[in-house]
């Protein structure tokens, strides 16, 4: 049941993060057609619209839970993966927490830095 519940988690994460993706690339590079999201010209990754997107929440939000998803998912089915070459049970231990303990750190330093980005935007990028 565990591993249902988990391969589960790993398909649910797959769509979000097709979705936060799909709406990641829909910021990035249909900015210019609709100024939403790049109201200092048509250039949606210039220093102004950047700052822009940085100090609204919404944006730190997306970014944290992408970042969770996008590593939830793809060490999941590295996990999955290295499960397949039949290891012995302390070598897949061994894996799942060097796996955990990076998704972990990996995670924490981005939510850090979508977290110390959004402060330095409302703080008009003066640090």
């Amino acid at each position: 049941m565990n591993g249902t519940k988990y391969w589960t988690w790993h398909m649910t994460a797959g769509v979000v993060l097709l979705f936060l993706l799909g709406l990641h690339m829909l910021i990035m590079h249909m900015a210019a057609t609709g100024h939403w999201f790049a109201p200092y010209g048509t250039d949606a990754d210039s220093l102004q619209n950047s700052l822009f997107r940085d100090g609204r929440l919404f944006f730190t939000v997306t970014y944290v839970a992408l970042l969770g998803v996008a590593l939830y998912h793809g060490l999941y089915g590295l996990r999955t993966m290295l499960f397949e070459l039949t290891l012995k049970p302390a070598v897949e231990k061994t894996i799942t927490v060097v796996l955990l303990v990076v998704g972990l750190g990996l995670f924490g330093l981005g939510t850090w830095a979508a977290v110390a980005v959004h402060g330095i935007a409302l703080a008009g990028a003066r640090g």
